[in-house]
């Protein structure tokens, strides 16, 4: 079987630089630290780094004197404030994509507009943009929501760093049949658009396609949805371990393609 593998696939850089970030703390401390929650979407990653020095905690206090990580999707104001009530040594991992959605955000709800944030409103990441946007801001997961959305008045929409692109442009449609044309900066950063057009373009010369990720990694799964959009057989896998030579039988030719927050050694490693 000839296996071919997406252009762009696997760690982005927003991932690469908080890994490192935080895999070079304990050295640099002297000293375990903390992340505050998962550092990035993907449990074998975070397992690595724990035995490297970097464990995870759900609130601040829990971290005490240790200093605390900032994960990559980043956090809302309030978590800086306490951090600092509390005395905490912040290493500030948050993507600076992300980064840039939240202050995209901000800078709407000082202009005094409504935020929707296109994306999922569970998301860690989404969470902490809504946290920078104001009262009144509201989560967006697809164009129905928009049609049963209490909207106020005028609206400044921004994004999920990783949605996929034709999502927030039937979202961006929904703000408009319902007469709002709103103050627009689409914050899908260049790293998720160019795995997904890479996914769908290798997605065309394939019989299947192993999508390798973390099941909790919003950009993996959107990378495994563009791929059955193509109609291809596709099995979105953390490991090898879930591959099995019965998935490929009859298949000529396959692809491979990772998510964002996925190492190379992860998506090099799927096979049968």
């Amino acid at each position: 079987m000839e296996v071919l593998t997406a252009e762009h696939m696997g760690f982005c850089y927003g991932v690469r630089r908080a890994v490192e970030m935080a895999a070079a703390a304990p050295g640099q401390t002297g000293a375990p630290v903390f992340t505050l929650g998962p550092l990035i979407h993907n449990p074998q990653m975070i397992e690595k780094l724990r035995t490297q020095g970097v464990d995870v905690v759900n609130e601040l206090a829990a971290a005490g004197t240790a200093t605390v990580v900032i994960r990559s999707h980043g956090v809302g104001p309030a978590v800086y404030a306490e951090a600092e009530r509390q005395g905490k040594v912040l290493l500030d991992a948050t993507c600076p994509h992300v980064k840039k959605a939240q202050l995209a955000a901000r800078a709407f709800a000082k202009k005094g507009l409504q935020v929707v944030v296109a994306g999922e409103r569970k998301h860690p990441e989404v969470a902490s943009i809504l946290e920078w946007a104001g009262p009144g801001a509201i989560a967006a997961e697809s164009a129905a929501d928009i049609e049963s959305a209490a909207l106020t008045g005028a609206v400044g929409i921004v994004s999920q760093t990783t949605l996929e692109r034709e999502v927030f442009d039937g979202i961006l449609t929904a703000l408009r049949r319902r007469g709002v044309e709103p103050e627009v900066n689409p914050t899908i950063c260049r790293a998720t658009e160019e795995r997904q057009t890479a996914a769908m373009q290798l997605a065309r010369q394939v019989v299947a396609m192993v999508v390798v990720g973390g099941k909790n990694s919003a950009n993996t799964r959107y990378l495994a949805e563009v791929c059955r959009k193509a109609g291809v057989r596709t099995y979105h896998v953390e490991t090898a371990a879930e591959l099995s030579p019965e998935m490929f039988l009859g298949v000529k030719k396959a692809g491979i393609t990772a998510g964002a927050s996925t190492p190379p050694s992860a998506a090099n490693s799927p096979s049968c």
